[in-house]
């Protein structure tokens, strides 16, 4: 397929469709209407300019030492069992210094090789005939070269002897790994398998993480990403006003998620950015529950916890509804309460607050909330652990936590807070008494004159809920 095709009115591209029994992608086709020029972009969304990955590359350029390589591996295609595969995910970082959303991709930052055309190399995975039959268009050297803005574009088939030639230039290698907090790690990464095969052959060279570096760069957002996020926020209204026309007593938790998921792939996202929570009556005290497969009951709460993914950017919502329309005198004062927990802790994010000084202030307003919704009383707080508030019995989880490429985006927890972090605002009631659990959650961006609510137009207020969902 060529980069770029003019005066064209219907341009017919092959897209990934569904998984055969050989466990290869079968190619299905697409009609896209165009006037102008078509860029190639292997999933549903719009291909994004490469400005913005010119510019991430930049930014960790300035982080790195002199005479330094750095070295990203894309993430594995995952198996599940006999011969089937997970779908592709593409690392974080990789993307976010590329936008090459496709396995077997490497790239290669070496600032001060005396060769400038091998300052900056992605190793690509090299197409074929059978690959193009059996999993569709792979991306050429040319549309490469226009989504990366990498102009060095070598097979993947050649890293390894292009690789000694840089390694002998190089006195530091920086090298990926995982090391979000909240990390679970089973497998052996394609970064990890990369970091073994590279310290055996260049045993000599210096070793240096650039997983922190990572995670300064991308705790600061650039207006490029807050337009992504922004996107996948406003799918993820389209599916919340869908969902408030939809849901009655007697419907199930997984019709409501078919129903998001509806409107999030006809409006280009990628799908659900994270497992989605779709809880009603007691289930929503479960705070990860994803079995979504009970029948919502007049007179339930319906929790929901989802989020679009549009360019692998992500949204983060929780809206909870009445099942019936209308909330009762009781669910409707702890519906209030949470509403007011989340714009008191919108107002503290600001720049120069922590996150410690950050949740202390949050739970301090939840505490005062419970109190006078008869759950805590004075007793309970004046017998309170310091390291085990009352109030963590009916609000046991963080109010907040870094957005992007990853729904718990990376970030130092103590670092404060920056104009450009991108944060969900998410407190939460849960009383299992009661079979009542309500959370809110909204995407905000903070900013030095206050914070930028992405999901500012979609419905909270418990009135306009209500409204919506009887009209």
């Amino acid at each position: 397929m060529s980069k770029s095709i003019s005066n064209c009115k219907l341009l017919i591209v092959t897209v990934n469709s569904k998984r055969s029994a050989f466990g290869v992608w079968r190619s299905a086709f697409g009609v896209f209407t165009i006037f102008k020029s078509y860029q190639y972009s292997p999933m549903k969304y719009q291909a994004i300019s490469s400005e913005l990955f010119v510019g991430n590359r930049e930014k960790l350029v300035k982080l790195l030492t002199p005479g330094s390589i750095a070295i990203f591996q894309s993430n594995d295609q995952m198996p599940t069992s006999a011969d089937g595969t997970m779908p592709f995910v593409q690392d974080a970082d990789l993307y976010y210094l590329t936008g090459i959303d496709q396995e077997e991709t490497i790239l290669v930052i070496f600032p001060d090789f005396p060769d400038e055309k091998m300052r900056e190399i992605l190793f690509l995975k090299q197409t074929n005939e059978h690959i193009a039959i059996w999993e569709g268009h792979k991306y050429t050297k040319d549309e490469a070269r226009e989504a990366s803005g990498i102009r060095t574009i070598i097979w993947t088939d050649d890293f390894e002897q292009t690789i000694s030639t840089l390694m002998a230039e190089a006195h530091e290698v920086y090298l990926n790994s995982n090391e979000h907090l909240r990390a679970v790690v089973e497998v052996e990464t394609r970064n990890a398998r990369f970091t073994k095969w590279c310290q055996t052959h260049y045993p000599l060279h210096n070793y240096r993480k650039v997983a922190p570096l990572m995670h300064k760069l991308r705790a600061i957002k650039s207006e490029h990403e807050i337009r992504q996020i922004a996107t996948a926020c406003d799918i993820t209204e389209k599916g919340f006003r869908r969902v408030l026309k939809f849901v009655q007593p007697g419907v199930t938790e997984y019709e409501i998620e078919a129903e998001y998921l509806h409107d999030f792939i006809r409006n280009r996202s990628d799908g659900f950015a994270y497992d989605s929570i779709i809880a009603s009556g007691a289930s929503a005290c479960v705070l990860h529950y994803i079995e979504n497969n009970n029948a919502c009951q007049d007179g339930e709460v319906l929790l929901m916890d989802v989020g679009a993914s549009y360019a692998r950017y992500s949204a983060d919502m929780t809206r909870s509804i009445p099942v019936s329309g209308r909330f009762t005198k009781r669910q409707r004062a702890v519906y209030d309460a949470v509403l007011r927990v989340m714009r008191e802790a919108m107002a503290m994010l600001t720049p120069g607050n922590t996150i410690s000084q950050y949740h202390k202030e949050v739970g301090l307003q939840m505490e005062s909330e419970l109190m006078d919704l008869g759950l805590l009383d004075r007793i309970d707080v004046k017998h309170q652990h310091p390291s085990r508030p009352a109030y963590k019995k009916y609000f046991m989880h963080g109010t907040s936590h870094h957005l992007g490429l990853n729904v718990h985006d990376v970030g130092n927890i103590f670092r404060p807070f920056e104009s450009g972090m991108v944060l969900t605002v998410e407190p939460g009631i849960y009383i299992p008494d009661e079979g009542l659990g309500i959370r809110l959650e909204n995407n905000v961006v903070i900013q030095e004159d206050g914070i930028l609510d992405l999901m500012e137009n979609i419905p909270v207020e418990p009135e306009e809920i209500e409204d919506l969902m009887n009209t």
